[in-house]
């Protein structure tokens, strides 16, 4: 007989499972689809194969097209210049976009600056260069 505790385990393990898939496939799609960002969904895959599975961590960690930014991440915390160009420049126009051809209120358009201005602020922040001075 199987505890409680032990069940609530693996339905954990096997939800951060299914969500590590499923992000990972919503960054491979961003690997063809301009206005969706491939890092930040193999970033969170990664999270939640490192709480789920071992294997799949690694595999996505090492693997040859996904692992180098994933470990430029997480050694250095660097973001490519080209990344926060797209970056920043997606949410402008996001913001220009709601802003002016929809009729959002005032309150969502704060909402959504405040959370644009959050995330360009913590892109901006992080280095585009290794810290031996060369571009990722």
């Amino acid at each position: 007989m199987t505890e409680p505790q032990d069940e609530a385990t693996g339905l954990k393990r096997l939800a951060l499972l299914g969500l590590g898939w499923g992000f990972f496939a919503l960054g491979v799609l961003g690997v063809f689809l301009p206005v969706l960002p491939t890092t930040p969904f193999m970033l969170l895959a990664l999270w939640c194969f490192a709480r789920s599975s071992r294997r799949f961590h690694h595999w996505l960690f090492t693997h040859r097209l996904f692992g180098p930014p994933l470990q430029r991440w997480e050694q250095y915390r660097v973001i490519p210049l080209g990344a926060k160009i797209i970056a920043v420049g997606a949410m402008s126009l996001s913001m220009i976009y709601v802003g002016f051809f929809t009729q959002a209120p005032w309150f969502a358009l704060v909402t959504m600056g405040a959370i644009c201005l959050f995330g360009a602020g913590f892109i901006l922040t992080k280095p585009h260069r290794l810290p031996d001075g060369t571009r990722p």
